[in-house]
C-alpha cells in the first residue's frame, strides 16, 4: 500500500507526536508499505532549527515544507505558523501521486480537514489519528467561546473530518466517548494508547548517577515534570508546592522539556527566588533514559477540563523506567484508570488541582518511601511492541501480532 502521513513534526524532532509518527512510519515501511511523510521543516519547539527539505530515512520518504517560525510566545504567532504550514502542506499534496491511505494526526489542529478534503481524489481512505481534539481543546482552555462563529466553523470542520474518516483512532476511553458523542459511528473508533519509547527509555542506573551529578542533584530527592509544558496541564499547584517546600533543601523540583508554559515556570522561579527549582531543555534521545531515571518522583498533570481532549502520554515512559509518579488532576482520567486497575502495585499518588496541602503531604510521603522503583510488569501493556502492531492493523487491516 501507498501511505501518506501528515503531521507538523517528524524525525529527527523529539516532541512526542514526532516520535510516535516516526515509530508508526517505520513499522509500516517494515511491513512492506510505501510510506511518505509531509511535515514541517522547522523544529516544533525550536523554530530556529531547520531540517532538510527532503530526506530518505529507513525507507521512508520525508518531505518537509516551509512555514513561518514566529514561535509560541503568543496565540497569534502560533496561528500564523500553523496556517502557513497547512497552506504549504496542501500545496505540496497537489503534486504528489495518489495514495491508498492518508494518516492524519492533529498537529497542527484540524490538519485532518485537509486530509478529508483529499478523499477520494488523492487517497481512497483516511485514518484520523486523534492525538487531541480541537476546537474542543481551545474551547476548554478559554481561547474560543463555545458558541462563537469561529468555534462553530472549526467544530464543523472536525465533524466533517471524523465523518469522512474510515477509521478513527482515539487514545483512551474518554476520548472515544467524546468522539462517539459527536454522532460518529462507534464501530469505526479504535482505542490505541500512545506507546512508550522502548528503544530509548529504560531504567538507567549509570545514567541516573551521571545526570544527577552533572546537575548537582546527587544528594537530593528529585521531583520531576518532564515533557511538554502546556496550558492543558496547569503547573500552578506544583509550583505552589515547590514554594511551600523551599525550606526543604534536600528536595529539588526539576522541570525538563519545553512548550508555551515552560518560560512561565522559569520566570516564576526566578522572580520568587525559588532555588529549589531547576529548568532544563528537552533532552536528546540518547540521554532520555538518564534524565527520566534521575527522578525519584515523576509528576503527571491533567487539567480538569481536558479529560478526553488531550492525553498526557509521559505516563508510559514513567512506567517503563519503573519510578513512582504523582498525578495532579481530576478524579477520572486515563491516569486514574491505571492507578485504580493496579491498586496493589503502589504506582503513584493522586492529588487535585489547588490542594497544595495534600500535594505537599504526597511529596513528603513519597520521599519517606525513598522513591523506590516499582514493578515494571505493567509497562508491557503500553510498550511499542504491543501497541504499534495495533496501529498498523488499524491502517492496513492486518491482524496485530
Amino acid at each position: 500500500m501507498k501511505i501518506l502521513i501528515l503531521n507538523h513534526a517528524f524525525y529527527p524532532d523529539v516532541v512526542s507526536t514526532a516520535q510516535h509518527a516516526a515509530d508508526l512510519a517505520v513499522a509500516l515501511a517494515d511491513a512492506g508499505h510505501e510510506v511518505t511523510v509531509i511535515c514541517n521543516r522547522r523544529g516544533y519547539d525550536d523554530p530556529t532549527r531547520v531540517f532538510p527539505s527532503q530526506e530518505n530515512w529507513k525507507n521512508i520518504r520525508i518531505i518537509r515544507v516551509r512555514s513561518t517560525g514566529l514561535g509560541k510566545r503568543s496565540k497569534w504567532r502560533r496561528a500564523i505558523d500553523f496556517a502557513t504550514f497547512i497552506t504549504s502542506c496542501s500545496a505540496r499534496m497537489l503534486f504528489l501521486p495518489c495514495f491508498d491511505v492518508i494518516v492524519a494526526l492533529t498537529s497542527p489542529p484540524l490538519i485532518s480537514f485537509i486530509a478529508a478534503l483529499a478523499i477520494p481524489r488523492k487517497a481512497r481512505r483516511l485514518v484520523f489519528w486523534s492525538m487531541d481534539l480541537n476546537p474542543d481543546e481551545a474551547i476548554a482552555a478559554g481561547w474560543l467561546r463555545e458558541n462563537s462563529r469561529s468555534a462553530r466553523l472549526l467544530s464543523s470542520m472536525l465533524f466533517y473530518s471524523l465523518r469522512r474518516a474510515d477509521r478513527v483512532v482515539a487514545l483512551d476511553r474518554f476520548m472515544k466517548e467524546r468522539i462517539r458523542a459527536k454522532n460518529i459511528d462507534e464501530a469505526k473508533i479504535s482505542v490505541v494508547p500512545p506507546w512508550s519509547d522502548d528503544e530509548h527509555v529504560f531504567l538507567d542506573e549509570r545514567g541516573r548517577k551521571e545526570f544527577r551529578a552533572q546537575h548537582h542533584l546527587s544528594e537530593k530527592f528529585v521531583v520531576m515534570y518532564s515533557g511538554n509544558h502546556s496550558p492543558c496541564h496547569p503547573l500552578d499547584t506544583l509550583m505552589d508546592a515547590a514554594d511551600r517546600l523551599a525550606d526543604h533543601t534536600d528536595i529539588v523540583f526539576c522541570f525538563v522539556g519545553g512548550g508555551s508554559e515552560f518560560q512561565k515556570v522559569k520566570d516564576r522561579a526566578r522572580a520568587q527566588g525559588m532555588n529549589n527549582v531547576l529548568c532544563l531543555p528537552y533532552q536528546p534521545l540518547d540521554k532520555l533514559s538518564a534524565s527520566l531515571s534521575a527522578a525519584d518522583l515523576h509528576v503527571v498533570v491533567m487539567g480538569n477540563k481536558f479529560v478526553g481532549i488531550v492525553h498526557p502520554c509521559k505516563i508510559y515512559n514513567i512506567l517503563t523506567v519503573g519510578k513512582p509518579f504523582l498525578y495532579i488532576g481530576p478524579q477520572y482520567s486515563h491516569i486514574s484508570d491505571i492507578i485504580e486497575e493496579h491498586p496493589n502495585m503502589k504506582l503513584g499518588y493522586s492529588s487535585e488541582h489547588g490542594d497544595v496541602d495534600a500535594l505537599v503531604a504526597r511529596i513528603l510521603a513519597a520521599k519517606a518511601d525513598g522513591g523506590s522503583t516499582q514493578s515494571l510488569s505493567i509497562a508491557d501493556r503500553f510498550s511499542k511492541k504491543t501497541l504499534v502492531p495495533r496501529m498498523v492493523s488499524a491502517i492496513d487491516g492486518s491482524n496485530p501480532a
